[in-house]
């Protein structure tokens, strides 16, 4: 009987064991959620559905992204935006309207402002989207958004430069998608929210399908992004991101 009793608590500390090692770190579901999130070259078409207080309207584009530090978009329709072209390289923005001819470089103060009257601001867009490189997350929870279980973790800046200091992030387990984030000010209030409402599988890994970007001090529902369709690992010219390629 005692040797019966030994043997089964024997084998319990050896299942802990082997579950402890097993467990993720705040860092390794970090790091998970950039693999998904943060490919390399990549085409995608995109919907961008802007929900005013008033009106909605619904703006469609194409970007060619290398990496992290270039992205060239230009946008389809409607009528009055199609044309309108932004380039990033690194840590600069230009932004092209065909309608004046004009090419700008969106700096400083005016990175604050709304990317085309949506929830999303320019410095959102220029935002280096590696988490675990601006970082540092603890698991703080788990909880379920709908019926996907999640890890619930808590994001503080470990950078100067940064727009949000601190997030809040709510992890699908098995996706390895963040199904809901808060993004805070220094203060701990929240400025912005972001909701995957639907996800897809592209190749090997998951991508967000439709999500809800919400500005919290804009009246209104919330910019929709849904993404059409995505190409992972597609080679672009180098020429695609040139400033001449914004007047072409």
């Amino acid at each position: 009987m005692k040797n019966t009793a030994l043997l089964i608590v024997t084998v319990l500390i050896l299942f802990m064991g082997a579950a402890y090692a097993d467990s993720l770190s705040a860092k390794d579901i970090l790091t998970r959620v950039d693999q998904n999130l943060c490919p390399d070259d990549r085409v995608g078409i995109s919907s961008l559905v802007i929900n005013g207080a008033r009106a909605s309207r619904t703006i469609k584009s194409k970007t060619w992204a290398a990496g992290m530090e270039k992205a060239f978009t230009v946008y389809l329709s409607p009528p009055r935006e199609a044309g309108t072209k932004m380039l990033k390289l690194k840590d600069q923005l230009w932004t092209y309207d065909p309608n004046t001819d004009r090419t700008i470089l969106i700096a400083g103060h005016m990175l604050r402002q709304s990317m085309l009257g949506s929830d999303i601001s320019y410095e959102d867009f220029m935002q280096d989207p590696e988490l675990v490189k601006l970082y540092d997350a603890t698991i703080t929870g788990d909880e379920k958004i709908g019926d996907r279980p999640c890890y619930v973790l808590s994001l503080k800046a470990k950078v100067e430069d940064i727009a949000y200091f601190s997030r809040k992030l709510w992890v699908d387990k098995e996706r390895f998608i963040p199904l809901r984030q808060e993004l805070n000010a220094k203060s701990g209030g929240i400025l912005k929210t972001l909701t995957v409402k639907e996800v897809f599988k592209v190749k090997d890994r998951w991508y967000p399908k439709r999500m809800i970007y919400k500005d919290v001090s804009l009246e209104g529902s919330g910019t929709e992004i849904i993404i059409e369709s995505i190409d992972f690992n597609v080679k672009i010219p180098d020429s695609v991101f040139n400033k001449a390629s914004l007047k072409r």
